[in-house]
């Protein structure tokens, strides 16, 4: 129940983002062994970009493929961090971009993928114009692309925070094992010394014992 409604979560939102922006900005989670492809159409002559990049999980690599609706590929990278790809298509249809974690056979990876087809929309009404635009128009336009820069900064630094943090969690994960590991051997360490001590004095004890019984003998 929780995979259906979690699928349902996932398409919900990715459609809700075709709509909104023409194009699809995610993060997923993308298992041991298992791959995940993304469909987008897009019309030919019409720029486009796949932007990725591999968050948490494993050596931080992912192998990526975007391939054309003739069945020909058309970016391909193995086992890479990140990347951005701009690729103007030479026919329209549905392109499959892929991601793949199937030579991986224990870690799971976290992925952010941008697929942005065309340019931003521009403010409502600005399309429309037939004369030139006033300065205000001109200025809300300028602001307009100035957040659309600052959204994507805003990106890459939560991307970045966050790959930081599992980092830091990750060796804060390690030095608390290894310092576990420390105080048990200096534990066993402490134990045997305190073993071997006692067995030493009790030696010396039988030995102290057995010279003074031989010279009463004598």
């Amino acid at each position: 129940m929780d995979c259906w409604w979690s699928a349902w979560l996932l398409l919900v939102s990715l459609l809700s983002t075709l709509l909104l922006t023409g194009g699809v900005e995610l993060t997923f989670e993308l298992a041991d062994n298992a791959k995940e492809c993304f469909y987008q159409e897009i019309e030919k002559n019409v720029s486009s970009t796949l932007e990725f990049q591999v968050v948490t999980g494993g050596q931080y690599d992912v192998d990526v493929t975007l391939e054309a609706p003739n069945k020909e590929i058309i970016y391909s990278q193995v086992k890479t961090q990140f990347d951005s790809h701009v690729f103007i298509p030479t026919m329209s249809g549905v392109y499959k971009a892929c991601f793949s974690n199937e030579f991986s056979t224990y870690s799971h990876k976290l992925v952010y993928m941008d697929f942005q087809v065309g340019d931003e929309m521009p403010l409502p009404g600005l399309g429309e114009h037939v004369t030139v635009m006033t300065q205000m128009e001109s200025s809300a336009q300028e602001v307009h692309k100035n957040l659309i820069s600052i959204l994507d900064y805003q990106t890459h630094h939560r991307l970045r925070e966050a790959q930081g943090r599992k980092r830091a969690e990750e060796l804060n994960e390690r030095v608390l094992w290894w310092s576990v590991m420390e105080t048990v051997c200096i534990l066993f360490i402490s134990v045997g010394q305190e073993t071997a001590g006692a067995a030493d004095n009790r030696v010396h004890h039988y030995y102290h014992v057995n010279t003074l019984k031989e010279k009463q003998l004598l």
